[in-house]
């Protein structure tokens, strides 16, 4: 028994192509046959279709009265025929594209509807069923059409799905909500960085966070619900504080719920946390940072977890006249933010061009090349090795004038004093490290030596004066001992290259004092 099977919405289209090529023009001059000369032509009038006959026109070259058209690329562009070859009226040309508007006479329309021919429009393809035409046209006119450039504002695309295979990532459908804007008063947009459900969006002036996947709503109190939404971005909402990222996203640092960047406008270094923005440069560094960050002209930050400590370095800043003079000339400082102290505990002598850490392992760039640190060379870095120094303050009863008689550390062996200056200006000659003596003569020479003795696994030494005479002094420089201020600055140094390998560490520096006046 027959059955019929009806399709619904089934339509068919056939269309032809019905103008043909009928003119095929010399532009450039006559073909020389003996020399293999090329001659270009010109397609003109319309379209080239694939399959079409051309009919040559034109008038025999001199002394080569045929010719073969090898190819065209498309509609009026430039064709090339060899004259050593011959020629067939009618021949067949190869059609590889459509040609470019320039090569268009002003008077053609390359596609223009008249010169195809619908065959066949029937509806369910049926015997005389309805028949359909090309209907409207939607379109747009806009009136500025250049490009526009919204540093302010989010724009996002499809959804990608890898265990399914959906990828809608270059789909940015004009006909839904997706684009998100900032204030722009507050500037471009640096940096977003996603956490938890929260996008939070770092401008020039400005710190704010964003909903994903859902929204809130306000209440008089200024209380928010979430309530879900089909949004991707929520409502925007911005952090207290007058603070933003300025123009250097590459000192954003983060680690657990702890986010660190700069502020260049402001001259201040910030961490974002669960209580919001701190500025974290006014842990007794806020005019070393005010002032270094307004001339720097690179700011590289990131997160150490070998130590767990925010490194940020300054490059650009400090550069004197002369590259030979290491304490005028310097184009960088790299410093080191501890939260275990709140406090900005070290400064660094490496230069680094970028900063992360993998794996709990520390790794910086330098010059384009990786390198690990912590690799068991202490103070070594990029190949080069350098000293160790740490600066100290000695001001106890800061409204006594103190004679500061000897200097003493507790730590390991190898600091030496490099200098020690009291607020007088009186100073001190430098005390060289403690060596080792095996018999008595030796320690009797070491004692009258310049050099820190040990005694109960500390470290001390006298201070010989090395300040010129004033007026009314009978003993100075190294006729006395002693310094003499309210305090004394005090830098102790290791020379590393000693000890590549072993640890020396500094626990404590003291100096022996009298109570003394002028």
């Amino acid at each position: 028994m027959a059955a019929t099977l009806e399709v619904n919405y089934f339509s068919t289209f056939w269309l032809k192509k019905i103008n043909s090529i009928v003119e095929v023009k010399d532009t450039t001059g006559a073909a020389n046959a003996s020399t293999g000369t090329i001659i270009t032509l010109k397609v003109a009038n319309i379209n080239v279709g694939a399959g079409q006959i051309v009919t040559n026109t034109t008038t025999p070259f001199p002394g080569n009265p045929v010719v073969t058209v090898l190819s065209v690329a498309a509609n009026n562009q430039t064709i090339t025929i060899d004259s050593a070859q011959p020629v067939v009226n009618n021949n067949v040309i190869a059609f590889t594209g459509r040609a470019g508007d320039d090569y268009i006479p002003k008077d053609f329309d390359a596609v223009d509807a008249n010169d195809w021919y619908i065959e066949e429009a029937r509806i369910r393809g049926g015997y005389n069923n309805t028949s359909v035409d090309f209907g409207v046209k939607a379109y747009i006119v806009e009136d500025t059409f250049k490009q526009q450039h919204r540093i302010s504002s989010l724009i996002y695309s499809g959804i990608f799905n890898s265990r399914t295979g959906v990828n809608n990532t270059n789909q940015f459908s004009v006909g839904q909500d997706i684009t998100r804007s900032a204030d722009p008063a507050n500037g471009s947009i640096q940096k977003l960085y996603a956490e938890d459900t929260n996008l939070i969006i770092f401008q020039e002036d400005k710190v704010s966070r964003a909903l994903i996947d859902k929204d809130a709503i306000y209440s008089a109190e200024g209380n928010a619900s979430i309530t879900s939404s089909l949004q991707v971005i929520g409502q925007i909402v911005a952090y207290a504080g007058e603070y933003g990222m300025s123009t250097n996203p590459e000192s954003f640092a983060v680690y657990g719920y702890r986010k660190y960047f700069t502020d260049k406008k402001r001259g201040c270094v910030l961490r974002l946390s669960a209580d919001g923005i701190t500025e974290i440069s006014s842990y007794g560094m806020h005019d070393f940072f005010r002032d270094e960050l307004a001339d720097a002209t690179k700011i590289i930050g990131g997160w150490n977890s070998h130590t767990k400590d925010y490194v940020l370095s300054l490059q650009g800043s400090n550069v004197g006249p002369l590259p030979t003079d290491p304490v005028t000339y310097e184009t960088y400082k790299t410093a080191t933010f501890d939260e275990g102290v709140l406090g900005w505990t070290s400064f660094s002598s490496y230069k680094p061009s970028h900063i992360f850490s993998l794996s709990n392992v520390f790794y910086t760039f330098n010059e384009g090349k990786l390198y690990q640190h912590y690799l068991g060379n202490y103070s070594k870095f990029y190949g080069i090795t350098y000293n160790s120094d740490v600066t100290i303050v000695l001001n106890s009863n800061p409204s006594v004038v103190k004679n500061f008689k000897t200097i003493n550390y507790e730590g390991g062996l190898g600091w030496e004093l490099e200098s020690m200056i009291a607020s007088s200006s009186d100073k001190t000659l430098p005390i060289g490290k403690y060596v080792f003596q095996g018999n008595l003569a030796s320690l009797e020479t070491q004692i009258w030596s310049n050099t820190f003795k040990k005694k109960e696994d500390k470290y001390f030494a006298n201070l010989i004066n090395n300040s010129p005479a004033v007026n009314g002094e009978i003993l100075y420089g190294a006729d006395m001992s002693g310094i003499k201020g309210f305090y004394s600055t005090v830098k102790m140094k290791l020379n590393n290259s000693t000890y590549p390998t072993t640890k020396k560490e500094l626990f404590a520096v003291s100096s022996d004092i009298v109570e003394s006046s002028y």
